[in-house]
């Protein structure tokens, strides 16, 4: 009889979260891998997947962030062994299609697949993190995590971080000001990355003091949303006479467009990443502002198996200069899985952990 593993199963918005069995494949195909989950993280785009707020097909075991160890490998994946600890790319791409290599753009590969995002009747089924087990697929980027990092510290590496080690890699490395908008784990992330790069100044915008206040333990300098946007622009350009180098929108707030654009200098950039959603029209901006400012605008979208490889790097490099252990929760265990989605609610952490060891 096969091994069993468990997982909790999404049926829609409105539906109860349910804990389901799995039976383990005794055979894996080429490239695939069978990890056992050791701990997961809650993104923001699961809990407005479950809230309604986005569309996922269902039954599906949601979640993308986790780090685990390797139980088996099907044949060409000679370079891990059991036990290894991983984490892994969001996304499994071809490598053939012009996404793969002519665009060098693999997170929009043509046969793309994404954990967390696909039903239980897609392959063996465990396709997301918040389970015991999951699968994962012959294009998948699997990365070993330095023993120096706890499990905490890597499991959001493989969306936000990853994420933000794309977005800084379109900001000019001259940079020395980078205005970062909003303070969730986005936000944190470039803050530390832009701090550790040499940035000098390095201003984040957040409405919530609480989120400023991290903001400046990972190396920034809060914007003051208690003072007028005059007083604001005036707290940069003390700093950046002309405006800052680069602007990174990572709050999702399409009203935060107009004042970043003002406070970027002639030539600048700015990177758009938090607006993942349909509210986004950018209905202030004219081509004319763009062009008289020769701005960069550049957009956004998950990341490619290198920037994940250099998230990894970048949090062993940095483990003991940032706060990192302050940004995820301790975990619950995956049976009490409605303590996290309330965890997540009340806000004290950026991530709320789960895991499916019960003695958590």
């Amino acid at each position: 009889m096969s091994a069993i593993a468990f997982a909790q199963v999404f049926d829609g918005p409105g539906h109860p979260i349910r804990l389901r069995e799995f039976p383990l494949p005794d055979v894996l195909g080429p490239g695939e891998t069978l990890v056992a989950l050791r701990l997961a993280t809650l993104c923001g785009s699961d809990l407005h997947t479950i809230e309604g707020r986005r569309a996922e097909p269902t039954p599906a075991i949601l979640g993308h962030e986790g780090v685990g160890e390797v139980v088996r490998c099907g044949s060409g994946r000679d370079e891990l062994h059991t036990g290894d600890r991983v984490t892994w790319s969001i996304a499994d791409s071809c490598g053939t299609c012009s996404f793969c290599t002519d665009y060098d753009l693999p997170e929009k590969c043509d046969h793309l697949f994404k954990y967390g995002h696909a039903t239980t009747d897609d392959g063996f089924g465990l396709n997301g993190t918040y389970a015991s087990h999951v699968i994962l697929r012959q294009g998948t980027r699997i990365v070993p995590v330095p023993e120096s990092l706890s499990d905490e510290l890597v499991a959001p590496a493989n969306c936000a971080l990853a994420t933000i080690a794309n977005v800084l890699s379109h900001v000019p490395v001259s940079a020395s000001s980078v205005l970062v908008q909003g303070a969730g784990l986005l936000g944190i992330y470039a803050c530390a990355w832009l701090r550790d790069r040499g940035v000098e100044h390095v201003f984040c915008a957040d409405p919530v003091p609480a989120r400023r206040e991290l903001a400046r333990r990972f190396g920034a300098e809060p914007i003051d949303y208690d003072a007028s946007s005059d007083e604001r622009q005036d707290q940069i350009r003390q700093a950046a006479a002309h405006g800052v180098d680069a602007v990174l929108e990572l709050s999702g707030d399409r009203l935060a467009v107009m004042e970043g654009i003002d406070h970027i200098r002639i030539g600048g950039v700015y990177v758009l990443a938090g607006m993942v959603h349909p509210d986004s029209d950018l209905g202030g901006l004219t081509g004319e502002r763009i062009i008289r400012k020769c701005l960069t605008l550049r957009g956004v979208h998950n990341y490619s198996p290198r920037h994940l490889e250099a998230g990894i790097a970048f949090l062993d490099r940095t483990a003991g200069r940032f706060p990192y252990t302050d940004l995820v929760s301790p975990p619950i265990p995956l049976s009490r899985f409605d303590e996290a989605l309330e965890a997540s609610a009340q806000r004290q952490w950026l991530r709320v952990a789960v895991t499916p060891q019960e003695s958590a």
